[in-house]
């Protein structure tokens, strides 16, 4: 009786340094928020990384379009399409396991090493091409996808870590903003150095400096809670921890058993498996693919190909900083439920772009005005999904919200790497808009037919099997009580 008395007095002092933190913390600057940076930075030196290919190689195959003093190879589409894709290779065998090794491990250590390995990949890279040519390069940017497979699972674990639900909405999309920001300063920046007297190889060894960096300030000012970080202040530390409340992983959460069957079963989450695919077949096309239609097709020196290149994951950066703020008023409000927020702000994310592919093919290097017009407003509107599928895992099963974006993303991984192999078994002409035509219009059939299935089928409540420990009566109480706890998290931001 006494130890449970004590523990109702320490939880009580909890609350009361929480509660007295919270206006100190709620818009300081604390531990959590360099955190936070760090993330940020992994993510724009993260997609960096994986982008740095998609101009690089525009150089690589015609160095007349650069610095003609460098090695030129002599790549067809279908080979310069293998390499672009290969990435994903690597990157979706790992999503699944990453996860679980992020919860065992500590992410810290996981993001140290994969970030560190990543770099110096980055940095050979020059060289396995001249030495072992086109099959070198795809089976370092395999090694290279899979080294990256653990940033998506590890930043999931760090931020229910850091982040208290008041703050999860803004410092969540500054996070994740820093993935187009990064596909933004790559694709702007590689053009200038292609061009550069250190020629196309510099692409890779300035973005593989900048990850050596990177690793360098995660090891030393990284940490994986603050329960273990040494330099957050008590206060902050106590802030954190009271905030967050249940939606810590408590004993017995690790202890339920997935359940895979009705996981899979679930309609509501194969629309969300369906959504996350089609987003991803057209982003990775266009990401990978842009640089190389630019050139060829609309005749743009590589200089301005690369600037022009970027313009539309700007606006997709940008676009981020609206759409969530929008998102939430409209569900505080009480003007839509947030199953009908998520369905409405991802058909504007996939939907409205649609038309812009569809546009797009039909037009000629004589208007290289409307096509940039029309890629960067494709691209660009496609934040919506930032608050549309992307926040549904959650929405479905808070529990289970990890394992749901490991499946969700290994799937939606898969079309990353048959996008750009479609492109290259449809562009045989790199030069044919009629080609690239096909290319787009597939895009766009695959948005349309993902985001209706989504429309369709997809949910905003949280399903029954969210915790499978629990009688139907009890489920239903759960999803009652969720609610309410939503609906307070929600008003807190």
């Amino acid at each position: 009786m006494k130890e449970h008395s004590d523990q109702e007095v320490e939880h009580q002092q909890k609350s009361n340094a929480a509660r007295s933190s919270d206006g100190i913390f709620k818009f300081a600057l604390g531990v959590r928020h360099y955190q936070s940076g760090l993330l940020f930075l992994l993510l724009l030196v993260g997609y960096a990384l994986r982008v740095n290919m998609s101009v690089g190689i525009v150089a690589m195959v015609d160095n007349t379009s650069a610095n003609p003093d460098f090695e030129e190879y002599d790549w067809n589409e279908q080979t310069q399409s293998l390499i672009l894709s290969s990435f994903f290779w690597g990157y979706v065998l790992i999503q699944l396991p990453a996860g679980t090794w992020a919860r065992k491990f500590g992410a810290k250590i996981l993001l140290t090493v994969s970030m560190g390995i990543c770099a110096i990949l980055t940095l050979l890279t020059p060289v396995m091409a001249s030495v072992g040519g086109w099959s070198a390069v795809v089976g370092l940017r395999i090694l290279l996808g899979v080294s990256q497979g653990f940033i998506f699972p590890c930043v999931h674990t760090l931020l229910a870590q850091w982040v208290p639900p008041s703050e999860r909405s803004r410092l969540g999309t500054f996070v994740y903003a820093g993935s187009p920001l990064g596909n933004v300063i790559m694709l702007a920046v590689s053009g200038l150095l292609a061009s550069s007297s250190l020629g196309w190889p510099s692409i890779f060894y300035v973005s593989g400096v900048i990850g050596v960096i990177w690793t360098a300030l995660f090891f030393t000012f990284g940490s994986n809670s603050p329960e273990v970080d040494k330099r957050i202040s008590a206060t902050e530390k106590a802030f954190i921890q009271e905030s967050l409340g249940q939606e810590t992983n408590t004993e017995e959460i690790k202890k339920f058993q997935t359940p895979w069957k009705r996981i899979f079963a679930s309609l509501p989450f194969i629309s969300l498996i369906v959504a996350h695919s089609a987003q991803n077949w057209g982003f990775w096309t266009l990401l990978t693919e842009i640089p190389t239609y630019m050139k060829n097709v609309l005749e743009m020196d590589i200089k301005k190909n690369a600037l022009l290149s970027a313009l539309p994951y700007l606006v997709m950066w940008l676009g981020s900083f609206v759409m969530s703020p929008i998102s939430d008023y409209v569900i505080n409000r009480g003007y839509l439920s947030v199953g009908n927020t998520r369905k409405l702000f991802n058909s504007i994310g996939l939907y409205i772009p649609m038309f812009a592919l569809v546009g797009l093919g039909y037009v000629t290097k004589d208007h290289t005005e409307i096509a940039v017009f029309l890629l960067t407003f494709a691209v660009g509107i496609n934040s919506g999904t930032y608050v549309g599928f992307m926040l549904n895992h959650m929405d479905l099963s808070p529990v289970y919200a990890g394992t749901l974006m490991g499946i969700t993303n290994f799937s939606a991984n898969i079309m990353s790497i048959l996008g750009p192999l479609f492109v290259g078994l449809i562009v045989s002409d790199a030069t044919n808009p009629v080609e690239w035509r096909v290319v787009f219009f597939v895009a766009a059939g695959i948005y349309f037919v993902g985001n209706t299935f989504f429309v369709i089928f997809g949910s905003g409540s949280i399903q029954p099997w969210n915790n499978p420990s629990r009688t139907n009566g009890d489920e239903l109480e759960e999803s009652r009580d969720v609610d309410k706890s939503t609906e307070t998290v929600t008003n807190i931001k």
